[in-house]
């Protein structure tokens, strides 16, 4: 066991400081939140939307506010040096070990990148989260949804608190690309996409390929062997409709007659099971519609939205949705990624783009890439003065706006709505 230690001491901060990346304070502010605190800390998130660092960057902050390195375990079982820890049983022996050989006194703060990969995780998460002679503090990501979910939640209900991270903001790509928030430089972050390892690859060639890979990673590692798909090639088609109709109103039976239509066969469960999958990983969103009258979400037609537009941009090219779609998804994720809980607002014959909740306040959003044609402008504005209340209403724009509020209506340029949300409170 001490060769096991030895061997992953240059993943951890026992000895020498490790890489954290940029650091993304608004998930560290949130987990300090719950510092010192029993409940398990879950991050969960696409692959490669920078969990692991987030993890490192919280182990950096716990050292520098003055606990000893040697009290930090930080543990990824995407690295074969990690191999040792195969079952739960193995864990909690490596962890009984390690606090006897290391000399580590007090709270020892445990970091478990992709802890579904060891056998049987869920006992002894929930063992370390009930034990009070083990004086602990764990935090464990994933890259699916399931990760929480049916019995495993009822098992933990009250014990754990999650946290879903996404791509980079606007104003981390600003920050870490030393840009100023301008409209040029917002048509590069939609461009371009928010993935933290796009911004160290050189040129269009290696991010294409970068992005194929991570495809095929989420599809037939996270989907096919862990649901044992048999159909890929529909899985990808299913994928690639989606992608391409990002921010489009359909239901499973639309896929379903599209398919038929090109001759391919398959059925409203498969097609529904292969949407949920996709979900379960976090490449893509589901927005369901609300009835604003009957304060109640609606079957058939959904919206689903990539979790970065990369996947579209350099997998499909530029051509493939409108560049009205491509803003529409951005403002999406970014009310996500201010902790918006998001639906698609219907009432009567009109549809508002987002009607979106937090706090207890609701924000009704519509979004349009430019203004220029008095119909458009006519059509999003007259929708939200429908709304006979007296909650945030806003109109998203890539427009250069001569005014910014009109009859209670605020008119806001995208590359500064994060600046509204925050205004608004």
């Amino acid at each position: 066991m001490m060769d096991n230690i030895d061997k992953i001491s240059k993943y951890n901060f026992w000895n020498n400081p490790i890489k954290t990346g940029f650091v993304r304070q608004h998930y560290l502010n949130q987990l300090m939140l719950f510092q010192n605190s029993r409940l398990i800390k879950v991050l969960v998130g696409q692959r490669r939307v920078g969990k692991s660092f987030i993890l490192r960057q919280y182990i950096d902050h716990l050292i520098h506010s003055g606990i000893p390195a040697k009290n930090t375990i930080y543990i990824n079982k995407e690295f074969t040096d990690f191999d040792f820890i195969a079952k739960q049983e193995d864990l909690k022996e490596f962890i009984q070990f390690y606090r006897e050989k290391s000399g580590a006194e007090g709270r020892l703060y445990v970091f478990i990148d992709e802890v579904q990969q060891i056998e049987d995780w869920e006992r002894i998460v929930n063992s370390l989260s009930q034990d009070f002679t083990e004086d602990i503090d764990l935090f464990i990501t994933g890259s699916n949804s399931e990760l929480l979910s049916g019995e495993l939640a009822s098992l933990l209900s009250g014990r754990y608190v999650q946290f879903k991270i996404l791509p980079f903001k606007f104003d981390e790509y600003c920050v870490f690309q030393k840009k100023e928030k301008n409209r040029k430089n917002y048509m590069q972050f939609l461009h371009q996409g928010a993935l933290p390892e796009l911004f160290h690859l050189p040129n269009e060639e290696s991010k294409t390929h970068y992005l194929s890979s991570l495809k095929d990673t989420i599809i037939l590692r996270d989907i096919v062997q862990r649901f044992s798909i048999k159909d890929t090639s529909l899985l990808l088609d299913i994928f690639n409709y989606v992608v391409n109709n990002a921010g489009n109103l359909f239901s499973v039976n639309n896929i379903v007659n599209f398919f038929e239509s090109k001759k391919r066969k398959t059925n409203y469960e498969t097609v529904a099971n292969y949407l949920n999958y996709l979900t379960f990983t976090f490449v893509i969103h589901r927005c369901e519609r609300f009835d604003l009258k009957g304060k109640d979400l609606l079957g058939g037609n959904v919206k689903y939205y990539m979790n970065d537009l990369s996947f579209r941009n350099y997998l499909f090219g530029t051509n493939t949705i409108s560049y009205g779609n491509i803003l529409e998804n951005s403002i999406f994720l970014e009310l996500m990624k201010a902790d918006y809980q998001v639906h698609v607002g219907v009432m009567r014959d009109k549809e508002i783009d987002f009607v979106a909740a937090k706090n207890k306040k609701t924000l009704f959003l519509q979004v349009a890439f430019n203004l220029e044609a008095q119909s458009t402008f006519d059509r999003e504005f007259s929708n939200l003065l429908s709304l006979k209340n007296n909650n945030p209403k806003a109109i998203v724009t890539m427009d250069e706006l001569p005014y910014s509020e009109k009859e209670g209506v605020d008119f806001i340029p995208a590359w500064v709505f994060d600046e509204y949300l925050i205004r608004i409170g």
